[in-house]
């Protein structure tokens, strides 16, 4: 697999850890903690959009075709699982992997 694809499916990960992780006890508990999980968050998000347009602009259509469903699909499989016992390691983890 691509790096491209995996850096896809990372952001698009971390995106929706932050936009599902609306129970307190999900989020971080410092105000500054929890701003700076909202930006990275939001950020690996606009990465994700930046990196889809890089990638219909320089590659053939059907690499981030792929990632897209690839994407979607990883954020189904986590929104069906649920929070899994990695912790906050894992959620903090996913934006920086991705931008990688």
């Amino acid at each position: 697999m691509q790096p491209y694809i995996l850096a896809l499916i990372a952001l698009s990960i971390a995106g929706v850890i932050e936009a599902r992780c609306s129970t307190p006890g999900l989020r971080p508990e410092a105000a500054v903690a929890d701003n700076v999980f909202h930006i990275l968050g939001r950020a690996a998000f606009g990465f994700w959009l930046v990196l889809l347009a890089w990638g219909f602009w320089k590659m053939h259509w059907t690499q981030p075709a792929a990632g897209i469903v690839l994407s979607l699909g990883a954020d189904w499989l986590l929104v069906q699982q649920g929070r899994g016992p990695t912790g906050r390691g894992c959620r903090w983890g996913w934006p920086c992997w991705g931008s990688c």
